[in-house]
C-alpha cells in the first residue's frame, strides 16, 4: 500500500476517453534562479540531498530512476557507509541461486535505483492505465527543463468556473492544455527536513527538480569545468600564435628593407 499520494507522470499521455488538449494553451512557467545555470553553475549539495529525500518519500512510490546507481550518491556528499545504508533499505531480486531460483536480497551500492514496479504492465495497471515514466532524464526530455518540472509541481489550481473535468483529471496552470491525469503530489509539511529548510510545496518542488536535473546530467559540473579550461587554453594559444605571427612578419619586413 502506498503511504503517500501517487506521484504520477509529470506529463502523462491522456487515455482515449480524455479530450485532446492543445499544447499552445500552456502557460510558460516562471524562470527560477538555479545554482546550476550558466557556464559557471554548480549543483547545490544541500538541495540535492533534500531533493533525494523528496524523491524517496514521494516520487519513488511510482517513478523509477533506472539510469542512476546508489553508488552515484557519492556525488551528493554521502560517504560509503551512508550509501550502503540507503541501498540496503531496498529489496533487489537477484539470482539464480545454485538451486536455480531467484531470491531477494538487500540493495547494494552497485545496484540501480529499485523500480517501484516489476514491469511496465504492472505500473499501468496500478495507475488506471497511465504509465508513470522513469525520471532519470525527465528534465532533459521536457521543453523548459527544470523550470517546467518545477512549474508543473506547483501549478495545481482549482479549475476555472465553467470548466468540467472528467474523473481523474486535475487542473494545472503550467501543463499543456492545463489538464493533467494526476493528483497534486506535494503538500506543505509532507517531508520533514532536518536542516531547517522551509517545508513548503515550492521548496519541495525546487529541491526535487534540482535532484532530477543532477540525475539527468551528473557530469554537468565536470563538463563546464573542462569547457572553461579549454577556452582558457585556446585564449593562451591564440595569444602565442599572435606573438609568433608578429615575430615572423617583423623578420619578413627586415629582409625586404635589406
Amino acid at each position: 500500500m502506498k503511504k503517500l499520494v501517487l506521484f504520477a507522470a509529470l506529463i502523462i499521455t491522456t487515455s482515449p476517453a480524455l479530450p485532446a488538449m492543445a499544447a499552445g494553451d500552456a502557460v510558460e512557467p516562471p524562470k527560477q534562479d538555479w545554482s546550476f545555470s550558466g557556464p559557471f553553475g554548480t549543483y547545490d549539495r544541500a538541495a540535492l540531498q533534500r531533493g533525494l529525500q523528496v524523491y524517496r518519500n514521494v516520487c519513488a512510490a511510482c517513478h523509477g530512476l533506472k539510469r542512476v546507481y546508489y553508488r552515484n550518491l557519492e556525488a551528493l556528499g554521502y560517504n560509503e557507509a551512508q550509501i550502503k545504508t540507503i541501498a540496503s533499505e531496498y529489496t533487489v531480486q537477484d539470482g539464480p541461486s545454485e538451486e536455480g531460483e531467484m531470491f531477494d536480497r538487500p540493495g547494494r551500492p552497485s545496484d540501480k535505483f529499485v523500480s517501484p514496479y516489476p514491469n511496465k504492465a504492472a505500473a499501468k495497471y496500478a495507475n488506471n492505465g497511465a504509465y508513470p515514466p522513469d525520471l532519470s532524464l525527465i528534465t532533459k526530455a521536457r521543453a523548459g527543463g527544470a523550470d517546467y518540472i518545477h512549474g508543473v509541481l506547483v501549478g495545481y489550481e482549482d479549475a476555472p468556473e465553467g470548466t468540467e473535468l472528467l474523473p481523474g483529471q486535475y487542473w494545472n496552470e503550467y501543463m499543456p492544455g492545463h489538464v493533467i491525469a494526476m493528483p497534486a503530489p506535494l503538500s506543505d509539511g509532507l517531508v520533514a527536513y532536518e536542516d531547517g529548510t522551509p517545508e513548503t510545496v515550492d521548496q519541495y518542488a525546487l529541491d526535487v527538480t534540482h535532484f532530477l536535473t543532477w540525475a539527468a546530467e551528473p557530469e554537468m559540473e565536470h563538463r563546464k569545468q573542462m569547457g572553461i579550461r579549454v577556452v582558457l587554453y585556446l585564449m593562451v594559444f591564440t595569444f602565442i600564435l599572435f606573438l609568433v605571427k608578429r615575430k615572423i612578419w617583423a623578420d619578413v619586413k627586415k629582409k625586404k628593407k635589406a
